[in-house]
């Protein structure tokens, strides 16, 4: 029996298709990883030592340290890039980080009531943590996920994030330039992911923006008329719970909630560098498109030392010229 239903779900205007789930021994899944394709992994055991890691036991080990906390008076939070905030750019972000203790953090998730800021930790597994939850990190099933790496040619592990949010809140879509497998310990989330041959139905900020790599679009709201080929949007949807893991490739676009009504749900996400350069075969894929046009928009922000410069040349550069609207 499921322990979700329906009624949880934030309700969005989008055709959606359901991601294959299968049993971590099925042969399936290293063909769908090594082919950068989503797929919810089951009964890896990846995370299943630390199935006790809930808030008492977290403050328990980690009482006093200090953790990466994002705070928002809604319920997303959206990164974003402080070092690409300029003096003359009227930017409001909608979460700002709040770094605090880690017994602070868990308090106010437990005495939150309707009206208050939400919460959101994201923080770095390492050897500061405490020694209890570095003990219990290295149960972790690392002879499993360092397998998949082997199999699939990806890069160094870069870091392990413990992801800490309450029920309700939610990642905006946006996307990534590493390979993520993401563990649930407590709780569920949904993912609604996107191949990289949505990008121009999801309207990804520009490069130099502070939310470069996140879309623009409000799923809640959707603007039509400033946005209108979100209509024609086309993603996959999947919920998440304990001891499951999902692989989020690189460049596939991920929009992620806590379920409501849920309690807060903790998770793990194994984050690794893109393997080694890729051999490229023509015609390029989707993700390699992407790469070309994030390097377009930075050689011409660079070149004309004016970020806000880059779509008037772009425009001069296509309209009329590669369309065949010439009135465009």
């Amino acid at each position: 029996m499921a322990g979700w239903n329906e009624s949880q779900l934030r309700k969005y205007n989008i055709k959606l298709e359901k991601i294959p789930t299968l049993q971590y021994d099925d042969p399936k899944v290293d063909s769908l990883l090594s082919n950068n394709k989503p797929v919810l992994i089951k009964g890896s055991k990846l995370v299943s030592q630390v199935l006790k890691w809930d808030l008492d036991y977290l403050t328990e080990h980690m009482n006093s340290i200090c953790c990466n906390v994002l705070v928002s008076k809604n319920h997303k939070f959206k990164y974003y890039d402080q070092k690409k905030i300029t003096p003359n750019m009227t930017f409001k972000p909608i979460s700002r980080p709040s770094p605090m203790i880690f017994s602070e953090f868990a308090k106010k998730i437990k005495d939150w009531k309707k009206g208050d800021s939400r919460l959101y930790m994201q923080q770095v597994l390492n050897n500061s943590i405490s020694q209890r939850i570095v003990s219990d990190f290295v149960m972790f099933n690392w002879d499993w996920i360092m397998s998949k790496q082997k199999t699939c040619k990806w890069g160094s592990l870069t870091s392990n994030l413990l992801l800490i949010a309450q029920e309700g809140n939610v990642t905006p879509c946006h996307y990534d330039e590493q390979q993520n497998m993401f563990a649930c310990i407590r709780g569920y989330k949904r993912f609604i992911l996107f191949p990289p041959s949505e990008f121009e139905c999801l309207y990804p900020h520009p490069v130099h923006h502070p939310y470069d790599r996140q879309s623009q679009v409000d799923f809640d709201n959707p603007d039509y008329i400033k946005f209108p080929k979100f209509k024609k949007a086309c993603g996959y949807e999947v919920i998440v719970g304990p001891e499951d893991v999902l692989y989020i490739p690189m460049y596939w676009f991920h929009h992620v909630e806590s379920l409501m009504h849920g309690g807060c749900t903790v998770s793990v996400n194994f984050w690794f560098k893109a393997g080694s350069v890729e051999k490229i075969e023509y015609p390029l894929l989707d993700h390699q498109k992407m790469v070309i046009m994030r390097n377009v928009e930075k050689m011409l922000a660079e070149a004309l030392h004016d970020p806000n410069e880059v779509g008037n040349m772009l425009n001069t550069i296509v309209l009329g010229r590669y369309t065949s609207d010439t009135n465009q």
